[in-house]
């Protein structure tokens, strides 16, 4: 991607971020102001319903005066005509209990003289429950299987007599009774006088005619009632429209009184006025008062905390408390909520909470979208120059093996045996130098998809290092390398694989040769701390910048040589040698100044031997 499309898309994207913001901000701020309006409704209702409360306690404290006065006047005319209409109701209840039981008594006489007649025509008639009566009643069943007990006995003169015994007592009809549990049907079962056979008998509990009779009693009864309370219930109204004058004589006389606003309400019940009232609200946060004289700015109660004058206008709100004084002054309550702000911004925490939250979102992918993009491009370019880099160094070798191979062609030097042998020997080392780039490409590539294998045992660092430096010893040689070791670890035991630890020993040594001026000094330091073992490759070549060590690790990635433009690579390296640490479980770090040289610091835990 270019430089202009990644501009395009960055300015595009914090386009429509800072279109989702300024949305956010204005649906925020409009939740506010409707919040703000109806908390304002809220108070306003609460502190017109506090006034109209304060007006009825004033109200309430002038009448009581005046209610003592008119009790002591009319008290006896009260209390006679109380006491005549408790008596009327009590002597009304006596009688309606008299005229009831005397009405149970006729329904039990009633019952009686049927039940009487039943056990004259039949022979041990049971009162049986309506269960019973449904069972029984069934005239797929035996009838006789049913029944409790069933006596049949022999008499003297040769006859049989039949007779249920229950096993269980039964109620009886003065039981029902007693208990108000009279049904509307009492059922029996008895043996029949003529075949003194079992048979089912069902009897209405009342009588039709009885209960009319009942009805148009209670209705005479509760029309005189009435006709009476209501009689007594007039003279009761007419003294109270005597009382209803009276209350407006009193209004009137509050009217025209000149009583001080300190006389007519206290701060103490102002106070809980508003406390309970706001409750009722559904406010909840703190708040101030103080009162005042309606045409005057005279502070008659204070009950405030902020100097008044320093009070925010917008969260003070007012109501006069005696609105309908018209002579004296009406006095004024003003309310202040100092953290009103912060009290409506709570009861947003929800919507606020989730806009920054998605904001917050939004920008960490945006962020985190720009970022993918700037990296992909430098894993772009990086890759463009290691393709670069791998041909050139692909290109060196081939070329010299088919400059080798042409001069093997020639018949002039078949003779020759030196020279055909040096020719050899110059096609054998570039194969090598080939072989040994495409190794260390497979092996970046094996390390990505974990294929490598590792053949860790015990090795001794101090041996590795010995025999890398002497296999170096001809390149170190050729730039006049002063190479020195300084391996003063008292244990230098490993757990790691000996090749791989070799390959990044070896790393680590060329790129010191590689990034430093003429005859390059390398310094290898070896020692104990704890636990670990470290090494230390040191180098005073050209060093690197601080921002340049965060990336050497990359892949692909080559630090700017200046002008020395004879450093050859691919970038795989350090990323190599930081991958085969971490395996091995070490770390590396690096450290670094321009024109002073390079650290690389790496640690191992150590095994015990």
């Amino acid at each position: 991607m270019k430089k202009s499309g990644l501009w395009i898309i960055t300015g595009l994207m914090s386009l429509a971020l800072i279109g989702v913001c300024v949305l956010q901000w204005y649906y925020i701020s409009q939740a506010y102001l409707l919040r703000s309006q109806i908390f304002t409704q809220n108070v306003n209702k609460a502190l017109n319903s506090v006034a109209d409360q304060v007006q009825r306690i004033n109200a309430l404290q002038h009448i009581e005066g005046k209610e003592n006065e008119v009790a002591r006047q009319n008290e006896s005319n009260i209390r006679s005509r109380t006491d005549k209409i408790v008596n009327f109701r009590e002597q009304f209840k006596t009688s309606e209990e008299q005229r009831k039981f005397s009405q149970q008594q006729l329904r039990f006489e009633y019952l009686n003289f049927q039940d009487n007649n039943i056990r004259q025509s039949y022979i041990t008639p049971i009162i049986i429950t309506e269960n019973e009566f449904q069972r029984y009643n069934n005239t797929d069943a035996n009838i006789i299987d049913g029944l409790d007990l069933l006596v049949v006995s022999t008499l003297e003169n040769g006859s049989v007599e039949r007779r249920l015994v229950p096993k269980f007592p039964r109620p009886n009809l003065q039981w029902l009774f007693i208990n108000n549990q009279l049904p509307d049907t009492v059922r029996y079962i008895a043996l029949s006088s003529t075949d003194q056979l079992p048979r089912l008998i069902s009897l209405p509990s009342t009588d039709a005619d009885l209960e009319s009779k009942f009805l148009i009693e209670d209705a005479n009864y509760k029309h005189k009632f009435k006709l009476e309370l209501d009689r007594m219930y007039a003279d009761t109204i007419q003294l109270d429209n005597r009382n209803k004058n009276l209350l407006e004589d009193i209004q009137k006389e509050i009217q025209t009184l000149d009583v001080p606003l300190t006389e007519r309400i206290s701060q103490k019940k102002i106070d809980s006025l508003l406390n309970v009232e706001f409750l009722n609200q559904g406010i909840k946060t703190n708040f101030q008062f103080w009162v005042t004289m309606a045409r005057k700015d005279s502070v008659i109660y204070k009950q405030i905390s902020t100097p008044i004058n320093e009070a925010n206008p917008e969260n003070i709100h007012k109501v006069l408390l005696f609105s309908k004084d018209i002579v004296r002054d009406p006095g004024m309550l003003h309310v202040y909520f100092p953290n009103q702000k912060r009290a409506l911004l709570s009861e947003m925490k929800f919507n606020l909470g989730s806009s920054v939250a998605f904001v917050l979102l939004l920008l960490i992918i945006f962020t985190y979208t720009i970022y993918s993009i700037i990296k992909q491009k430098k894993i772009s370019e990086m890759k463009s120059d290691f393709i670069n880099n791998m041909t050139h160094e692909f290109k060196t070798p081939v070329a010299t093996i088919m400059l080798a191979s042409e001069g093997l062609k020639d018949p002039s030097i078949a003779n020759d045996k030196n020279r055909i042998q040096r020719l050899a020997n110059i096609i054998y080392d570039e194969n090598v130098r080939l072989g040994d780039h495409i190794e260390r490409v497979l092996n970046v590539a094996r390390i990505e998809k974990k294929e490598v294998n590792f053949d860790f045992q015990n090795v001794d660092l101090h041996e590795v290092i010995s025999a890398v430096t002497e296999s170096m010893s001809l390149q170190l040689q050729k730039r006049n390398t002063n190479l020195k070791l300084n391996l003063n670890a008292t244990n230098s035991w490993l757990y790691c694989d000996e090749l791989h630890l070799s390959n990044v020993l070896y790393n680590l040594i060329d790129n010191a040769i590689k990034y430093s001026k003429d005859n390059p000094y390398i310094e290898i330091r070896t020692r104990n701390s704890r636990n670990n073992l470290i090494l230390e490759v040191i180098d005073k070549g050209i060093g690197i910048t601080s921002e340049q060590t965060k990336r050497i690790f990359d892949q692909f990635y080559r630090v700017p040589t200046g002008n020395l433009h004879d450093v050859k690579g691919f970038g795989l390296g350090l990323n190599y040698v930081q991958d085969i640490v971490k395996e091995m479980n070490g770390t590396i770090k690096v450290k670094s100044e321009i024109d002073k040289g390079t650290t690389f610091e790496l640690t191992f835990p150590v095994i015990k031997v």
